[in-house]
């Protein structure tokens, strides 16, 4: 009996003209474009700058800030109030005023200062900009401090030491490498939790779902042939993800792929069997997609895509508890990035496992089937 549901729902997908086109047209569109759009590296920041010393050592600085590659030279304004106008016109984003005598300060009192100005419209851009322009002057002071130091002694040789940091797992720290393991868990809850709820909804609302109902189905073998088609789906959904990481983005998982295959597993049937419970619980496709829209934004929100769960309040922490997708997110970043193994990630095992049994128990409980 399984077999033939499941035969069914496979020859209603083959049948649909929109979603074969869809599950493999979505995780083309957003593996190509949403590691680029939704990057949050801060570079090409519009930079004004104020020169009123007009030195050798302002000139180097400055050369020093657009060489960096993070700043875009806009312009360099004689006054203050005409680099003001800049930012106001939305033409700079970070306004540098050097002082009057900067040059002349620093050779004979060894200390001299800058303004930053930011347009904290966008905080975290205002925040890391400033940050990054206050490094390349930190560096900058250093490098005048230690050719201070060698012409004072002579040029002799004067002992320094200095930091080379290494950035594990990311040495380049290139944003999509981050991103694009966490794409590939968004395209699995959304296609494999939108679209069997759909599918029973759509069911409903055209009659068909009660010549099922009055056949001797049980309702467990009428929820796993629900399941079953697509959690193949979301394996099709996966495999597209990771080739076009391989061969878009040189980007493949430092771990056993095996373990992804097993927490895939599992997630799947978590996502789909919430779509379920949200299907059982709706009457029009509209109010499945409500639903279903209202609980995806808030998962994918507190998931940790976009930020560290850390960095969220307390009361929120605890709120992602309860949020299969922030587990899978770990696993599929801690996978991809660190090569960690099942061991490190038993916690996540349980809770994913927790969900699906929670979530799909929930689902043929509320399913109603009338005799």
């Amino acid at each position: 009996m399984l077999k033939f549901l499941i035969e069914k729902e496979f020859k209603q997908i083959k049948r649909n003209a929109f979603l074969p086109r869809l599950i493999i047209a979505l995780p083309i569109m957003m593996m190509l474009i949403m590691p680029w759009a939704a990057n949050q590296e801060i570079r090409g920041i519009r930079l004004s700058i104020v020169d009123n010393d007009h030195s050798t050592y302002s000139d180097r600085l400055i050369h020093k800030i657009t060489s960096s590659g993070y700043f875009e030279l806009t312009n360099v304004s004689p006054t203050n109030n005409i680099a003001m106008q800049s930012i106001e016109s939305g033409n700079a984003d970070i306004i540098l005023e050097i002082q009057d005598d900067f040059e002349k300060n620093l050779v004979n009192e060894g200390t001299s200062a800058v303004m930053i100005l930011s347009n904290a419209v966008n905080g975290m851009k205002a925040g890391l900009g400033s940050s990054c322009l206050a490094s390349i002057l930190t560096d900058y002071s250093k490098e005048l401090r230690e050719e201070s130091i060698q012409t004072t002694a002579g040029g002799a040789a004067i002992p320094t030491f200095t930091i080379s940091p290494q950035y594990k797992f990311n040495p380049h720290l290139d944003y999509k490498v981050f991103m694009v393991p966490a794409l590939m868990v968004m395209l699995l809850t959304l296609l494999t939790g939108f679209l069997p709820a759909l599918n029973i909804v759509g069911e409903k609302e055209a009659g068909t779902i009660e010549q099922i109902n009055v056949t001797p189905v049980k309702k467990i073998i009428f929820v796993l042939a629900k399941l079953i088609p697509y959690w193949a789906i979301g394996f099709i959904v996966l495999i597209i993800g990771m080739l076009l990481a391989r061969f878009v983005y040189g980007i493949s998982p430092a771990g056993n792929l095996l373990t992804i295959v097993l927490f895939t597993t599992i997630y799947i049937f978590v996502v789909s069997g919430m779509g379920l419970v949200i299907s059982n619980y709706s009457n029009t496709m509209q109010q499945a997609l409500f639903v279903m829209f209202f609980f995806i934004m808030i998962l994918i929100l507190m998931s940790g895509l976009f930020t560290p769960v850390s960095s969220m309040p307390g009361w929120a922490q605890k709120i992602t508890i309860f949020n299969p997708l922030k587990y899978f997110m770990q696993v599929m970043r801690l996978v991809y990035l660190k090569g960690s193994s099942f061991h490190e990630m038993t916690s996540q095992f349980f809770a994913l496992c927790s969900f699906a049994v929670a979530l799909n128990t929930w689902a043929v409980l509320s399913y109603r089937k009338s005799d």
